[in-house]
């Protein structure tokens, strides 16, 4: 399986689950129709690309055809990266049309609010709809069934969903098959945001009125005791505080809490809508500056300035008693206010500053 390789020094892509699923698919059902696994077998994906996928597994046996090839993340930090996709392919009842199921290590929509009914196999639609359309215009060619069983395992997926979102958006029982356009780019982190969107349809479809977006387990934690809140009003947003925001907009909720360490939420105090290390920077002189707005004296400003890292500066405001925290968290109040503007419904918005132990040390909102 070749993955797309750019120039020297650039990130390869690599291909989704939803597109290996899509080729152990060709393979098994070309089987079961002709008794001849195509190695490699080839798909095409929505962009119209058509990339080759050596088979791992290949076997046919009575009213059955199973193929499988291995995921190739690219260079993207992918939990699935060098996972087993599998695909079992059967005749089905005449009428039945393209049956998915869920094979092993592969989830089970258990929550209203997905893209899936409940009950369904944790098959996203882009994939169907992929899988599908192979099979029909494969079908005519190759004078086989119109109407099949199509069951898609993912052998490890129990254990890799665990390093997942699926079990908070009730998907039990291994992981979804992913994948729009069947290319993975190399972190653009499109499976992250697709469960953040996720977890806020879920959250809708329960009736959540208030949610809470957390940067990290420690401030999700925190603002989950704070509020009494249930775990479906609980986003992992990560660094995503941005794609989080642009997507309560659009979806919004009477309240909404923005909870991350004093770090984090200096960049979104700042204006950052990516709070990833590699891609904003804390701004200590704009901390310092701050200080001296709430009066700090020449020699805490000085000490301030000497400190290494945003934490070492909250401590020196701390321990003169400056709500430096509050300050931080009241101006990235405003900034999220600001792409908030618009919304069907404006949220009720607060942000809670957490420290390292649990400990809320800064707060602002209603």
């Amino acid at each position: 399986m070749t993955a797309h390789s750019g120039r020297a020094g650039e990130l390869r892509s690599g291909w989704t689950t939803g597109a290996c699923a899509a080729a152990a698919t060709r393979a098994a059902y070309t089987a079961l129709v002709t008794g001849r696994f195509p190695d490699p077998v080839s798909v095409t994906l929505p962009g119209g690309q058509e990339p080759s996928f050596p088979l791992v597994v290949a076997e046919r046996g009575p009213g059955h055809g199973r193929a499988a090839v291995r995921k190739d993340a690219g260079d993207d930090p992918d939990v699935t990266h060098g996972a087993l996709v599998e695909s079992w392919v059967r005749p089905a009842p005449a009428g039945a049309g393209i049956v998915f199921r869920a094979g092993e290590g592969v989830g089970i929509v258990t929550k209203p609010g997905l893209s899936l009914a409940v009950g369904e196999p944790a098959i996203n639609p882009a994939p169907r709809r992929m899988i599908a359309e192979m099979l029909d215009d494969l079908a005519p060619a190759l004078g086989g069934p119109a109407d099949v069983s199509v069951a898609i395992a993912i052998p490890d997926g129990r254990r890799l969903a665990r390093q997942t979102m699926n079990g908070r958006l009730g998907i039990v029982g291994g992981l979804s098959v992913l994948g729009t356009s069947g290319i993975v780019k190399p972190y653009s982190c499109a499976a992250w945001i697709a469960s953040i969107r996720q977890g806020i349809d879920v959250a809708a479809a329960a009736g959540t009125t208030h949610l809470a977006a957390a940067t990290g387990r420690v401030s999700e934690q925190a603002a989950q005791a704070f509020y009494g809140l249930d775990e479906a009003a609980l986003i992992d947003m990560g660094d995503f505080v941005g794609a989080t925001l642009k997507l309560i907009r659009r979806k919004p909720v009477p309240r909404l809490t923005i909870a991350g360490g004093f770090g984090k939420i200096g960049k979104l105090a700042d204006g950052h809508m990516d709070l990833h290390s590699q891609r904003s920077s804390v701004d200590r002189e704009g901390l310092v500056r701050r200080l001296a707005a709430l009066g700090a004296s020449e020699a805490t400003l000085a000490q301030a300035e000497a400190a290494g890292s945003a934490g070492a500066i909250l401590q020196v405001a701390t321990e003169i008693g400056l709500p430096l925290a509050d300050a931080i968290a009241a101006e990235a109040r405003v900034v999220a206010e600001g792409v908030l503007e618009g919304a069907p419904l404006t949220p009720r918005l607060d942000v809670l500053i957490v420290d390292r132990t649990g400990c809320i040390v800064g707060r602002a909102g209603p």
